[in-house]
């Protein structure tokens, strides 16, 4: 069993790189329907990724971006019923259930996940929010130029940025994607790239299967409690590489 040290909890004092992280989720995914409620340890898998986006030293607050559609009610009642923030609006305007938590809790960043993504590593996205507030831009991502695994995607921007981008007029595909139409439009805006020392781009970490399901939960089965960072899943992985599961060429 790997043990790994505790992280700053939700209680602690607001850094000045706070960021609002909006997880956006929904039960009515085509590849694996309820996947985000599908159990790890007993636990709703989205509530271990919530456990681990509150250990983030830059966090303000989290909030769960689900439709106003009747089947994410019982995930808007559960998230509820365990102190969890949510914000509901249309299932496939995504980018105005964004705006809406943004209007609810006027942040100064904003962090972009979703919640097929169990393993995010909360130091990694502190890191891409540390090099987005040094680095002055409109928009950073470890995506731009991908050398993390898929699954620890994280997308941070100005809450400006998407307000400006909405009033202006999103086509279909960019509302339900929210941020397409800021990183493909760097003549308009100031995009960064947070790179990892190693390019891990050919794992794969996100939860769109059955198969990415049992790895997921292979993992967590490895440790103590829901926090352990990417260096862990490394070296666990390294240990057993039989484990490895890889994006497709």
């Amino acid at each position: 069993m790997f043990h790994t040290d505790k992280r700053q909890t939700k209680g602690s004092p607001v850094k000045p790189n706070a960021a609002l992280v909006i997880l956006q989720a929904r039960m009515s995914s085509t590849r694996l329907p309820g996947k985000v409620f599908r159990p790890i340890k007993g636990v709703p898998m989205i509530m271990h990724q919530i456990a681990r986006i509150r250990t983030m030293r830059n966090l303000q607050d989290v909030v769960v971006a689900t439709s106003v559609e009747s089947s994410d009610d019982e995930l808007a009642d559960f998230l509820t019923s365990q102190g969890v923030t949510v914000f509901r609006g249309p299932l496939n305007d995504v980018a105005a259930r964004f705006l809406g938590a943004i209007d609810a809790h006027n942040p100064d960043i904003v962090v972009r996940l979703t919640a097929d993504c169990p393993l995010i590593d909360p130091t990694v996205v502190d890191a891409v929010i540390d090099a987005h507030v040094a680095s002055g831009a409109d928009y950073t991502s470890n995506v731009i130029a991908r050398t993390f695994p898929r699954g620890l995607d994280c997308e941070v921007f100005n809450p400006a940025v998407l307000r400006d981008l909405y009033a202006s007029g999103m086509t279909d595909y960019e509302k339900e994607h929210v941020t397409v139409g800021i990183y493909t439009r760097p003549d308009a805006y100031r995009l960064e790239n947070y790179a990892g020392a190693v390019d891990h781009s050919d794992l794969r970490w996100t939860v769109d299967n059955p198969e990415d399901f049992e790895f997921a939960a292979w993992v967590y089965d490895q440790f103590d409690g829901d926090y352990f960072t990417s260096d862990d899943i490394y070296a666990l992985l390294d240990a057993n590489p039989d484990k490895r599961l890889f994006e497709p060429a």
